[in-house]
């Protein structure tokens, strides 16, 4: 609320600091930004009407302005794109997790409840076999998804104005089988994941509770890194799902990628789908399996 006290007109006109009241209560967010802007505009306001007394008294305006900034913007227009598209990165890998989200479920705590795990178990099979088979299966659903969602987006990029809005972004077939080749190694991983969280799981709906808080855990590395504007350094490429944030973005904005870093990536996304692979068959071994 802006109150105008009794004595504005007679401080105004006599050219002295004429007070007004802004009432604003900070703790709303609602109002927070509405007291922002009308600050803002109280300002300007007072700085034309100082401008305007400065020229009747023979002074010129500029003596007041010791230093003019001007802010030049340096931003490419492939990486203004990236403010607007950056979200791309978070549904790409999301998706590939929902894409293999039934597949591990059903492979494991499914078999479980319709009473066809117990058979299974009992075959000539090495548990190893069986668990790279089903990890195997998910892996297969989880690529037809990526490549499904790079398709989408493809498509979707093209009827986009972003030129109008002065950005720009190559986002085409080449880029999207790059895009593919990126989050690759990245798809046993969240196909082993799942695979282990839900060896553990008595029913499908038990499943799909663990495995709806699972999904979380790959895309808050990609939150972190929005928030803090993280790029690629060598040591984020050990993290997996962040490392294929930084990679993708990297492509959006033009830049090259080193093969260091996308070996780095790849190895670190790897050797961890082995070591749950390793730890999700061990588990398999178990009579609890039978449970």
């Amino acid at each position: 609320m802006l109150v105008v006290p009794r004595d504005y007109p007679r401080r105004f006109q006599a050219g002295e600091p004429a007070r007004v009241l802004l009432f604003a209560d900070s703790a709303d967010n609602a109002t927070r930004g509405i007291a922002l802007r009308a600050r803002a505009l109280l300002d300007a306001y007072g700085s034309s009407i100082a401008q305007r007394r400065l020229q009747v008294r023979g002074v010129d305006p500029l003596i007041a302005v010791p230093v003019a900034v001007d802010s030049i913007d340096v931003a490419t227009a492939a990486g203004r794109a990236v403010a607007v598209i950056g979200f791309m990165t978070y549904f790409v890998l999301f998706a590939v997790l929902m894409g293999g989200l039934y597949f591990a479920i059903d492979a494991t705590a499914g078999e479980r409840e319709r009473g066809s795990l117990e058979p299974l178990l009992t075959l000539p099979v090495a548990r190893g076999a069986l668990v790279g088979g089903k990890i195997l299966a998910t892996c297969a659903s989880m690529c037809a998804s990526l490549a499904i969602s790079l398709a989408a987006f493809v498509g979707l990029l093209r009827f986009l104005p972003l030129d109008r809005l002065g950005m720009r972004t190559d986002f085409g077939p080449l880029t999207a089988l790059e895009f593919f080749a990126i989050c690759l190694p990245f798809v046993p991983l969240g196909a082993s994941l799942m695979t282990f969280v839900a060896s553990f799981t008595r029913s499908y709906r038990e499943a799909q509770s663990y495995l709806s808080a699972v999904l979380l855990v790959p895309t808050l590395p990609i939150a972190f890194a929005s928030i803090y504007s993280l790029k690629a350094k060598p040591w984020l490429m050990l993290v997996p799902s962040l490392s294929q944030h930084l990679l993708m973005t990297s492509l959006l904005e033009g830049r090259p990628i080193g093969a260091p870093e996308a070996l780095s990536s790849a190895a670190s996304s790897l050797l961890l789908a082995i070591a749950l692979f390793l730890w999700t068959t061990r588990q398999w071994r178990r009579e609890t399996m039978l449970g």
